[in-house]
């Protein structure tokens, strides 16, 4: 009875710390304001805390581990977190934790594992950290932490690993850290720090992982570094690192598996003794100032990588390519990259024989003489060839048809012969390729049309005869350019020239082309820059060419054009350089836009030009010239319907402003009389809708409703936007609406089929718009499925490919509305709802009730515009600018567009609750970049993904996976970059246009590999 009394207490306390530990732990629970998976419903009383997920406790029944990573929690951690006294293991990374990290961390003496990598922690680094002398493991990896690095870690004498990568910190690393006996690794790429690294360091004998990329560092590697006999990887690139590398380095480091000291400024000659780091993997010394000869690789057959680009190594000697010999020996090797040095000798034949993993060969821009190897092809896992800018001779051979994988092929400017191989049809996954100056000859094959992820294609400068192929002219994922300039090319411009669509610049100049520039290359409406010179073309300018907006370059010059300068030129806002000399152009020369400028134009070797700037000294134009004939009759009476037409337009659009100017000075109590702009009435639209049923209604916005309808003239299924008429701003977002969309000419604009204005049968005004009806109805609800559509949920989920189909329809007509339109237009509502799909899943930007036509806004009263600034746009699309009160800009659309970019990926909208505290859809991409873009991607989107490209060969699958990666990579940072806070800082939509052009042509060729 004695010994019970005695033990009674020891339950007591135990209790008690068992009640501080479900407290604790239920403090960290309130914190978090997002659980998607509903882990937290477990933690009820209905089960002890020692059972709920996630938790861990010892005998005591006390929380030994609280390991809860990869569960897309969003809050903060709870300081409560420090009661945990017998916490050992906090694993939290991979979710969206913010805000700071407590200094009640401190408290937990017994830690030994803290990971709270992968989230958006903020602030310093807490300096309490250093009571937590068990720690064994410290992961901050990937955060947003800003402020020096506490020296006081320097006290953490069992710390064995401590990864800082990708933060904010700044300042010199301390040198307290060499006091870390236990650590063996040491990871803080992407920061901020400066200064030199410590030679503490030199004590770390246990330091296996030294890894210090992408920071400020300058100096040389402190000779004490040298001493670690135990490092294994040795990253230190991209910083301002200098010195040379000690001779005996292959010694000092035996088990050396990753050296990568590229971009900085080392110099000096590679140590021959580095054949003794026989477990080298990657060897990347690459932009730096070595100099000498690469050493003997014979012991590394372990080698994947060898980087040894943009140096000043090799003599132009015959045995500078001596070392490449030992890589036949590498059956991992994926990668050699030795362009921009003195290399000289032989090609070597034997490069076919090495491994088939290899992926990358890059030996441009070097003196590189012999042949390309004949059994070439027999590297079947290539995805780059670089030869470019040698002195390599002879044919370009036929097996390079069998690398179905290859995607960049470059060979210009070397003294190739022969002709372009048959074969080249094979080359399904090629994506650019460049042949341009070299000494082929022949025609280009007709086959090259297969190549149907062709980005980019340049064969100018050789001695190609025969006509363009039309073929050539079928892929449309020509968007980079195409180069056939400077050749001995005949016959005519192929008309389905007009098919590439997507075509950045087009070069067909100094060859013997004949015929008339066809008037289908009106449909290339994405060119930056026309070369067509140095041909026989004849005929007139075509006025077709009016919808080329976007070009900058024009060069039409050394031919045989006639007719007169067409006036569009003068409207062509981006054009900087259009050259028309040497043809047989007549008639006044325009002088607005380009030619305002004189050294932004040519047009001298035209004898029967007038006019123009004062600067041409051309003679002065006769507006009667005695050769002109008098009108005809039926000229007369073709003036005089045209201008009668032209004249009802007039009359309509005034009656339609004076109609608005009344209803918005309210100068005449009466009612004008009913306006119809087009064949519809308010009966019309009555019947169409059933009396403007409740079933028919389809949407309801700011300004209005929008119904299905069918139309009784012709039976055709219509959208019909009715206004409030209640709503103070409905007159004026009606009349933005058909200003902004009676001139715009766009397939992915919503077409405007009727408009009517009048009375209903009330005797209130009625004002609605007619579109075409998109039957996929809006973007909004393909992205977030309401209840309504659960049923069909499987069919309604957006694969990657769709999104960035979508992204483009509506980036191309932005750009239209900014760059190619007559006069810039805002749309200021840029939203998914706001973006309707067909029947073919094509989008098209809709609602331009907020519109502003930037010419109107110029003239507008400052106070006016600031004053409705407030309203222009939806709460998380509109830019922080407006909020501020500043103009309606282009800059504004961009940013709109970027967050509509961010969300279609990622799934959020940007109101989600998730995003407070400082976190916003921006930043809560950019943090995700480069390497865990997988991770934030909408989950349906990557499982549909996934279930559409099932494969049973494991590298195809793995090249899939990467190149989805690399699209997602590239999307997001178009979206990151458009949405910047800054409008300054954000990309020009056209930009962001050819970005995501290129991202599409990459992400179609990376799918096709192999099938």
């Amino acid at each position: 009875m004695c010994f019970l009394l005695f033990i009674l207490p020891l339950p007591s306390a135990a209790l008690e710390g068992n009640e501080t530990d479900r407290l604790a732990l239920l403090s960290f629970k309130s914190e978090i304001t997002v659980d998607p998976f509903g882990l937290f419903i477990s933690w009820n009383e209905s089960v002890h805390f020692c059972k709920w997920v996630g938790v861990k406790c010892s005998p005591q029944q006390r929380v030994a581990e609280l390991n809860l990573p990869s569960y897309q929690f969003v809050g903060e951690l709870s300081p409560s977190i420090g009661n945990l006294s017998f916490l050992t293991t906090l694993n939290l990374q991979n979710n969206s934790f913010g805000g700071e990290i407590p200094q009640e961390i401190g408290s937990l003496s017994k830690l030994q594992i803290l990971a709270l990598g992968y989230n958006y922690f903020v602030g310093e680094i807490p300096i309490t950290i250093s009571n937590c002398s068990e720690l064994h493991y410290i992961g901050f990896l990937r955060n947003n932490l800003t402020g020096l690095l506490p020296k006081e870690i320097g006290l953490l004498t069992k710390l064995e690993e401590l990864e800082l990568s990708s933060n904010k910190l700044f300042g010199e690393i301390p040198e307290s850290l060499g006091n870390l006996s236990s650590l063996w690794g040491f990871w803080a790429t992407l920061n901020n720090f400066h200064g030199s690294i410590p030679t503490s360091f030199g004590r770390l004998k246990n330091l296996t992982v030294l890894s210090i990329g992408a920071n400020n560092l300058i100096g040389s590697i402190p000779s004490s570094i040298y001493n670690l006999s135990s490092i294994r990887t040795f990253s230190l690139p991209f910083n301002q690192l200098e010195g040379s590398l000690p001779a005996d380095l292959g010694l000092l480091f035996p088990d050396l598996q990753i050296l990568r000291i590229h971009t900085n400024e080392f110099s000096g000659s590679i140590p021959f003794t580095l054949s003794n780091a026989t477990k080298l993997v990657v060897f990347s010394i690459s932009k730096n100032r070595f100099t000498g000869k690469v050493p003997s690789l014979a012991n590394m057959r372990d080698l994947e990588e060898l980087g040894v680009s943009v140096n000043n190594l090799g003599f132009r000697d015959v045995d500078d390519l001596n070392f490449l010999s030992s890589l036949v020996n590498c059956s991992n090797l994926s990668s050699v990259v030795i362009s921009d040095n003195n290399f000289g000798g032989m090609l070597p034949e034997y490069i076919s024989n090495f491994s088939s993993k290899l992926r990358i060969i890059g030996f441009g821009r070097n003196y590189i003489r012999g042949t390309i190897p004949t059994d070439i092809g027999n590297l079947i896992g290539l995805e780059g060839l670089g030869l470019e800018r040698n002195q390599l001779t002879g044919l370009i051979p036929s097996s390079l048809g069998k690398l179905k994988k290859l995607g960049d092929l470059f060979l210009n400017m070397n003294k190739l012969s022969g002709e372009i191989p048959q074969s080249f049809g094979n080359l399904s996954a090629l994506g650019r390729c460049n042949l341009r100056l070299n000494n082929l000859t022949g025609a280009i094959p007709s086959n090259v049309g297969e190549n149907q992820n062709l980005l980019m294609l340049a064969l100018s400068q050789n001695h190609l005869t025969g006509t363009i192929p039309k073929e050539l002219m079928s892929i449309s994922s020509l968007s980079i350019g195409l180069d056939l300039s400077e050749n001995f090319l005949t016959g005519s411009i192929p008309l389905e020239v007009g098919k590439l669509i997507n075509l950045g610049y087009l070069h067909m100049s100094d060859n013997m082309l004949t015929g008339a520039i066809p008037s289908t290359l009106s449909g290339c409406t994405s060119l930056v820059d026309l070369n067509l010179g140095g041909n026989f073309l004849q005929g007139p300018i075509p006025q077709s060419l009016s919808s080329l907006k976007g070009i900058e370059k024009l060069d039409l010059s050394r031919n045989n054009l006639s007719g007169q300068i067409p006036s569009y030129f003068q409207d062509f806002n981006f054009l900087n350089f259009l050259n028309l000399s040497f043809n047989n152009l007549e008639g006044e020369v325009p002088t607005q836009g380009v030619f305002k400028n004189a050294t932004a134009f040519s047009i001298i070797g035209n004898k029967k030009l007038c006019g123009g700037m004062h600067e041409l000294n051309l003679s002065r134009c006769s507006f009667q010239s005695p050769t002109k004939q008098k009108p005809t009759m039926t000229v007369k009476i073709i003036i005089s319907v045209v201008g009668g037409l032209v004249g009802s337009v007039l009359v309509s659009f005034v009656v339609l402003f004076l109609w608005s100017m009344k209803r918005k000075n309210k100068l005449d109590p009466n009612p004008l009389p009913s306006v119809s702009c087009l064949v519809v009435s308010y009966n019309d639209l009555l019947k169409a809708t059933n009396e403007f049923s409740p079933n028919n209604l389809i949407g309801v916005g700011g300004y209005g409703s929008v119904y299905k309808g069918t139309l009784s003239q012709d039976e055709s299924v219509v959208a019909i936007k009715v206004f409030n008429i209640h709503h103070r701003r409905a007159s004026k977002s009606f009349l933005a609406e058909c200003e902004a969309l009676r001139n715009l000419r766009h397939r992915n604009l919503v077409k405007i089929l009727s408009a009517c204005s009048g009375f209903n049968f009330q005797g209130n005004d009625f004002l609605a718009l007619v579109y075409d009806f998109m039957v996929n109805g809006n973007l909004e609800n393909w992205l977030h499925l309401d209840g309504s559509l659960n049923q069909e949920e499987g069919q309604r989920r957006l694969n990657i490919k769709q999104r960035l189909n979508i992204a483009i329809d509506v980036v191309s007509a932005l750009d239209y509305l900014h760059n190619g339109s007559h006069i810039p237009i805002v749309h200021c509502d840029l939203k998914p709802s706001n973006v309707l799909l067909d029947a073919n899943m094509t989008a098209h930007l809709g609602d331009f009730g907020l519109a502003k036509i930037m010419a109107e806004t110029s003239l507008q009263n400052r106070s006016t515009e600031t004053e409705s600034i407030g309203i222009r746009g939806t709460i998380g699309y509109a830019p922080p600018e407006y909020g501020m009160g500043n103009e309606v800009s282009t800059y504004g659309d961009v940013y709109s567009y970027g967050i509509l970019l961010l969300e279609m990926f990622t799934g959020k909208r940007p109101t989600d609750d998730m995003f407070n505290d400082g976190l916003t859809l921006n930043n809560y991409v950019l943090t995700a970049l480069p390497d865990q873009v997988e991770q934030i991607a909408d989950p349906t989107m990557r499982l549909q993904e996934l279930e559409e490209t099932s494969n049973n060969d494991a590298m195809m699958e793995a090249n899939r996976s990467l190149r989805i990666r690399e699209c997602l990579f590239s999307i997001f940072r178009v979206g990151v970059s458009c949405s910047a806070e800054v409008p300054t800082q954000r990309m020009n939509i056209s930009d962001a246009a050819a970005k995501l052009r290129l991202a599409r042509g990459n992400f179609s060729r990376g799918l096709n590999v192999g099938t």
